[in-house]
Protein backbone atom coordinates (compact mmCIF):
# COMPACT_ATOMS: atom_id res chain seq x y z
CA UNK A 1 0.00 0.00 0.00
CA UNK A 2 1.41 3.43 -1.00
CA UNK A 3 2.42 5.87 1.70
CA UNK A 4 0.16 8.91 1.74
CA UNK A 5 1.04 12.18 3.37
CA UNK A 6 -1.44 13.79 5.69
CA UNK A 7 -1.59 17.49 6.44
CA UNK A 8 -2.89 19.05 9.62
CA UNK A 9 -6.31 20.65 9.12
CA UNK A 10 -6.36 24.34 10.01
CA UNK A 11 -9.27 25.41 12.19
CA UNK A 12 -10.47 28.78 10.99
CA UNK A 13 -12.35 31.32 13.07
CA UNK A 14 -15.94 32.02 12.06
CA UNK A 15 -16.65 34.39 9.18
CA UNK A 16 -17.77 37.13 11.57
CA UNK A 17 -14.55 36.70 13.55
CA UNK A 18 -12.49 36.83 10.35
CA UNK A 19 -14.16 40.08 9.33
CA UNK A 20 -13.40 41.53 12.75
CA UNK A 21 -9.79 40.33 12.42
CA UNK A 22 -9.44 42.29 9.18
CA UNK A 23 -10.92 45.51 10.47
CA UNK A 24 -14.72 45.28 10.37
CA UNK A 25 -16.46 47.02 13.24
CA UNK A 26 -19.99 47.01 14.62
CA UNK A 27 -22.40 49.65 13.22
CA UNK A 28 -22.65 52.84 15.23
CA UNK A 29 -26.05 54.05 16.50
CA UNK A 30 -28.03 55.72 13.66
CA UNK A 31 -29.11 59.31 14.26
CA UNK A 32 -29.55 60.83 10.78
CA UNK A 33 -32.85 60.71 8.82
CA UNK A 34 -33.53 57.69 6.63
CA UNK A 35 -36.44 59.11 4.60
CA UNK A 36 -35.59 61.35 1.64
CA UNK A 37 -37.84 64.23 2.63
CA UNK A 38 -35.84 64.83 5.80
CA UNK A 39 -32.38 64.26 4.33
CA UNK A 40 -30.04 67.19 3.63
CA UNK A 41 -29.90 68.10 -0.08
CA UNK A 42 -26.47 69.67 -0.51
CA UNK A 43 -26.64 69.84 -4.31
CA UNK A 44 -29.66 72.15 -4.16
CA UNK A 45 -28.13 74.56 -1.67
CA UNK A 46 -28.69 78.12 -2.88
CA UNK A 47 -25.87 80.61 -2.22
CA UNK A 48 -23.32 82.59 -4.15
CA UNK A 49 -20.73 79.94 -5.02
CA UNK A 50 -18.51 82.42 -6.90
CA UNK A 51 -18.48 81.05 -10.48
CA UNK A 52 -20.82 79.68 -13.12
CA UNK A 53 -19.67 76.27 -14.37
CA UNK A 54 -19.37 75.51 -18.08
CA UNK A 55 -20.21 71.87 -17.52
CA UNK A 56 -20.80 69.37 -14.75
CA UNK A 57 -21.90 65.78 -15.19
CA UNK A 58 -20.68 62.22 -15.61
CA UNK A 59 -18.31 60.61 -18.10
CA UNK A 60 -16.96 57.19 -19.12
CA UNK A 61 -20.47 55.76 -18.95
CA UNK A 62 -20.55 52.50 -20.92
CA UNK A 63 -23.97 51.39 -22.11
CA UNK A 64 -25.52 49.16 -24.80
CA UNK A 65 -26.81 50.98 -27.86
CA UNK A 66 -28.53 50.24 -31.16
CA UNK A 67 -27.01 51.64 -34.36
CA UNK A 68 -28.92 52.03 -37.62
CA UNK A 69 -26.89 52.03 -40.82
CA UNK A 70 -27.57 52.44 -44.53
CA UNK A 71 -24.76 49.92 -45.15
CA UNK A 72 -25.11 46.30 -44.03
CA UNK A 73 -25.41 45.31 -41.24
CA UNK A 74 -28.29 47.79 -41.14
CA UNK A 75 -29.07 47.20 -37.45
CA UNK A 76 -26.17 46.76 -35.03
CA UNK A 77 -25.84 46.44 -31.28
CA UNK A 78 -22.74 47.84 -29.66
CA UNK A 79 -21.42 49.55 -26.55
CA UNK A 80 -21.35 53.32 -26.45
CA UNK A 81 -19.22 55.40 -24.10
CA UNK A 82 -21.20 58.44 -22.96
CA UNK A 83 -20.55 61.81 -21.39
CA UNK A 84 -23.52 63.77 -20.02
CA UNK A 85 -23.36 67.31 -18.67
CA UNK A 86 -25.09 70.65 -18.19
CA UNK A 87 -23.95 74.09 -17.16
CA UNK A 88 -24.43 75.21 -13.55
CA UNK A 89 -25.19 78.65 -12.18
CA UNK A 90 -23.01 80.15 -9.44
CA UNK A 91 -26.14 80.18 -7.26
CA UNK A 92 -26.33 76.36 -7.25
CA UNK A 93 -23.85 74.29 -5.27
CA UNK A 94 -24.09 71.20 -7.44
CA UNK A 95 -26.11 69.03 -9.79
CA UNK A 96 -28.01 65.83 -9.06
CA UNK A 97 -25.76 63.19 -10.63
CA UNK A 98 -28.30 60.38 -10.34
CA UNK A 99 -30.62 62.10 -12.80
CA UNK A 100 -28.17 61.53 -15.65
CA UNK A 101 -28.31 57.77 -15.20
CA UNK A 102 -32.05 57.86 -14.52
CA UNK A 103 -32.49 59.40 -17.95
CA UNK A 104 -30.21 56.76 -19.50
CA UNK A 105 -32.12 53.93 -17.80
CA UNK A 106 -35.42 55.30 -19.11
CA UNK A 107 -34.16 55.27 -22.70
CA UNK A 108 -32.57 51.85 -22.29
CA UNK A 109 -35.98 50.40 -21.45
CA UNK A 110 -37.27 51.88 -24.71
CA UNK A 111 -34.30 50.52 -26.69
CA UNK A 112 -31.66 53.25 -26.84
CA UNK A 113 -30.64 54.02 -30.44
CA UNK A 114 -28.06 56.55 -31.63
CA UNK A 115 -30.15 58.17 -34.35
CA UNK A 116 -30.04 61.95 -34.14
CA UNK A 117 -33.76 62.36 -33.46
CA UNK A 118 -33.51 60.15 -30.37
CA UNK A 119 -30.35 61.88 -29.12
CA UNK A 120 -31.88 65.34 -29.56
CA UNK A 121 -34.98 64.34 -27.61
CA UNK A 122 -32.82 62.72 -24.92
CA UNK A 123 -30.75 65.88 -24.44
CA UNK A 124 -33.74 68.20 -24.27
CA UNK A 125 -35.47 65.96 -21.71
CA UNK A 126 -32.22 65.75 -19.73
CA UNK A 127 -32.13 69.55 -19.41
CA UNK A 128 -35.72 69.51 -18.19
CA UNK A 129 -35.01 66.70 -15.70
CA UNK A 130 -32.05 68.65 -14.34
CA UNK A 131 -34.10 71.87 -14.26
CA UNK A 132 -31.39 73.57 -16.34
CA UNK A 133 -31.41 75.74 -19.46
CA UNK A 134 -29.08 73.38 -21.33
CA UNK A 135 -27.67 69.86 -21.50
CA UNK A 136 -25.05 68.04 -23.53
CA UNK A 137 -24.50 64.48 -24.65
CA UNK A 138 -21.53 62.81 -26.30
CA UNK A 139 -21.35 59.18 -27.34
CA UNK A 140 -18.41 57.31 -28.91
CA UNK A 141 -18.74 53.90 -30.51
CA UNK A 142 -17.38 51.61 -33.23
CA UNK A 143 -19.46 51.34 -36.40
CA UNK A 144 -19.11 48.29 -38.64
CA UNK A 145 -19.84 48.24 -42.35
CA UNK A 146 -19.71 45.49 -44.96
CA UNK A 147 -17.01 45.71 -47.61
CA UNK A 148 -16.75 43.50 -50.72
CA UNK A 149 -13.46 42.61 -52.35
CA UNK A 150 -13.20 44.35 -55.75
CA UNK A 151 -12.93 41.20 -57.92
CA UNK A 152 -14.10 38.14 -55.97
CA UNK A 153 -16.77 40.18 -54.11
CA UNK A 154 -15.98 38.26 -50.91
CA UNK A 155 -17.55 40.22 -48.07
CA UNK A 156 -16.27 41.03 -44.60
CA UNK A 157 -16.66 43.77 -42.01
CA UNK A 158 -14.59 46.93 -41.76
CA UNK A 159 -15.01 49.43 -38.94
CA UNK A 160 -14.75 53.14 -38.21
CA UNK A 161 -14.73 55.14 -34.99
CA UNK A 162 -17.76 57.39 -34.57
CA UNK A 163 -18.55 60.23 -32.17
CA UNK A 164 -21.79 62.22 -31.82
CA UNK A 165 -22.13 65.39 -29.71
CA UNK A 166 -25.53 66.98 -29.16
CA UNK A 167 -25.78 70.23 -27.23
CA UNK A 168 -29.22 71.61 -26.38
CA UNK A 169 -29.91 75.16 -25.22
CA UNK A 170 -33.43 76.31 -24.43
CA UNK A 171 -32.83 79.67 -26.13
CA UNK A 172 -30.49 78.73 -28.98
CA UNK A 173 -31.69 75.23 -29.90
CA UNK A 174 -29.36 72.40 -30.92
CA UNK A 175 -25.70 72.28 -31.86
CA UNK A 176 -24.85 68.91 -33.46
CA UNK A 177 -21.29 67.79 -34.14
CA UNK A 178 -20.29 64.49 -35.71
CA UNK A 179 -16.99 62.74 -36.14
CA UNK A 180 -15.83 59.72 -38.10
CA UNK A 181 -12.32 58.29 -38.23
CA UNK A 182 -11.42 55.61 -40.80
CA UNK A 183 -8.27 53.98 -42.16
CA UNK A 184 -7.26 54.14 -45.82
CA UNK A 185 -4.32 53.33 -48.12
CA UNK A 186 -2.12 56.12 -49.49
CA UNK A 187 0.71 55.74 -52.00
CA UNK A 188 3.51 58.29 -51.95
CA UNK A 189 3.55 60.50 -55.10
CA UNK A 190 7.19 61.48 -54.51
CA UNK A 191 8.31 57.85 -54.25
CA UNK A 192 6.47 56.99 -57.46
CA UNK A 193 8.01 59.97 -59.25
CA UNK A 194 11.66 59.41 -58.33
CA UNK A 195 11.88 55.60 -58.28
CA UNK A 196 12.72 53.48 -61.32
CA UNK A 197 9.94 51.11 -60.31
CA UNK A 198 7.40 50.67 -57.53
CA UNK A 199 6.51 53.17 -54.81
CA UNK A 200 6.08 52.94 -51.05
CA UNK A 201 2.64 53.13 -49.52
CA UNK A 202 1.26 53.32 -46.02
CA UNK A 203 -1.91 53.15 -43.98
CA UNK A 204 -3.45 56.52 -43.36
CA UNK A 205 -6.12 57.57 -40.89
CA UNK A 206 -8.64 60.22 -41.90
CA UNK A 207 -10.68 61.98 -39.21
CA UNK A 208 -13.58 64.25 -40.14
CA UNK A 209 -15.19 66.49 -37.53
CA UNK A 210 -18.28 68.27 -38.83
CA UNK A 211 -21.10 70.50 -37.64
CA UNK A 212 -24.42 69.79 -39.34
CA UNK A 213 -27.70 71.67 -39.59
CA UNK A 214 -30.14 71.17 -36.73
CA UNK A 215 -32.80 69.46 -38.85
CA UNK A 216 -30.56 66.99 -40.72
CA UNK A 217 -32.84 64.29 -42.15
CA UNK A 218 -31.51 60.81 -41.42
CA UNK A 219 -34.47 59.21 -43.21
CA UNK A 220 -33.04 60.33 -46.56
CA UNK A 221 -29.28 60.03 -45.95
CA UNK A 222 -26.90 58.41 -43.48
CA UNK A 223 -24.27 60.89 -42.31
CA UNK A 224 -21.89 58.02 -41.49
CA UNK A 225 -21.93 56.85 -45.10
CA UNK A 226 -21.44 60.43 -46.35
CA UNK A 227 -18.27 60.89 -44.28
CA UNK A 228 -17.00 57.38 -45.02
CA UNK A 229 -17.35 57.91 -48.76
CA UNK A 230 -15.63 61.30 -48.56
CA UNK A 231 -12.56 59.67 -47.00
CA UNK A 232 -12.40 56.40 -48.92
CA UNK A 233 -13.28 57.67 -52.41
CA UNK A 234 -10.37 60.14 -52.30
CA UNK A 235 -7.76 57.69 -51.00
CA UNK A 236 -5.22 55.85 -53.11
CA UNK A 237 -7.22 52.72 -52.27
CA UNK A 238 -9.75 51.44 -49.75
CA UNK A 239 -8.95 48.87 -47.09
CA UNK A 240 -10.57 45.44 -47.29
CA UNK A 241 -11.12 42.70 -44.70
CA UNK A 242 -10.75 39.93 -47.32
CA UNK A 243 -8.52 39.98 -50.40
CA UNK A 244 -7.65 37.07 -52.68
CA UNK A 245 -4.86 37.32 -55.27
CA UNK A 246 -7.01 38.83 -58.01
CA UNK A 247 -8.35 41.38 -55.52
CA UNK A 248 -4.89 42.29 -54.27
CA UNK A 249 -3.72 42.93 -57.84
CA UNK A 250 -6.61 45.33 -58.41
CA UNK A 251 -6.11 47.18 -55.12
CA UNK A 252 -2.36 47.67 -55.51
CA UNK A 253 -2.74 48.84 -59.10
CA UNK A 254 -5.47 51.27 -58.07
CA UNK A 255 -3.21 52.68 -55.37
CA UNK A 256 -0.39 53.12 -57.90
CA UNK A 257 -2.75 54.98 -60.22
CA UNK A 258 -3.93 57.35 -57.44
CA UNK A 259 -0.92 58.60 -55.43
CA UNK A 260 -1.75 60.87 -52.48
CA UNK A 261 0.18 63.05 -50.05
CA UNK A 262 -1.51 63.82 -46.73
CA UNK A 263 -1.90 67.36 -48.10
CA UNK A 264 -3.78 65.94 -51.09
CA UNK A 265 -6.03 63.84 -48.89
CA UNK A 266 -7.29 66.62 -46.64
CA UNK A 267 -7.93 68.94 -49.57
CA UNK A 268 -9.84 66.33 -51.57
CA UNK A 269 -11.94 65.24 -48.59
CA UNK A 270 -12.61 68.89 -47.73
CA UNK A 271 -13.93 69.46 -51.26
CA UNK A 272 -16.42 66.61 -50.87
CA UNK A 273 -17.61 67.87 -47.48
CA UNK A 274 -17.92 71.41 -48.84
CA UNK A 275 -20.41 70.12 -51.41
CA UNK A 276 -22.71 68.64 -48.72
CA UNK A 277 -25.16 71.44 -47.96
CA UNK A 278 -26.12 70.02 -44.55
CA UNK A 279 -22.52 70.33 -43.33
CA UNK A 280 -21.78 73.87 -42.12
CA UNK A 281 -18.33 73.50 -40.57
CA UNK A 282 -15.65 70.83 -40.88
CA UNK A 283 -12.14 69.86 -39.94
CA UNK A 284 -10.32 67.14 -41.84
CA UNK A 285 -7.14 65.51 -40.54
CA UNK A 286 -5.04 62.82 -42.23
CA UNK A 287 -2.20 61.03 -40.47
CA UNK A 288 -0.04 58.52 -42.33
CA UNK A 289 1.95 55.80 -40.59
CA UNK A 290 4.98 56.17 -42.83
CA UNK A 291 6.44 52.90 -44.06
CA UNK A 292 10.00 54.16 -44.75
CA UNK A 293 10.28 56.84 -42.04
CA UNK A 294 10.30 56.69 -38.25
CA UNK A 295 7.82 59.56 -38.12
CA UNK A 296 4.20 59.96 -39.20
CA UNK A 297 3.04 62.56 -41.70
CA UNK A 298 0.03 64.72 -40.79
CA UNK A 299 -2.07 67.47 -42.35
CA UNK A 300 -5.35 69.18 -41.51
CA UNK A 301 -7.76 71.76 -42.88
CA UNK A 302 -10.61 73.63 -41.14
CA UNK A 303 -13.44 75.46 -42.89
CA UNK A 304 -16.57 77.32 -41.80
CA UNK A 305 -19.18 77.93 -44.51
CA UNK A 306 -21.11 80.29 -42.25
CA UNK A 307 -18.21 82.76 -42.48
CA UNK A 308 -18.21 82.93 -46.26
Amino acid sequence: MENTKTFPQKKLPSKAQRHKLFGSVMPVPRSKPVDKVHMADLQNTKKDFLFDLDAVGITKVKHPITIYSSIAPTVQTSIGEFTFSSSLSHSNKGTNMSRFNEQLAKYHRQGFSTDLTTLKTFTKELAERLDQQDASLRVDYTWFYERNAPDTQLAGLNHADVSISVNYDKQQGYDIRLSLSVSITTLCPCSKEISEYSAHNQRGNVTMDVKIIEDFDETTSDWKEILLEAAESNASARLHPILKRTDEKMVTEQAYENPRFVEDMVRLVAADLYEVSEIRQFKVTCQNEESIHMHDAVASVTYDKDNE
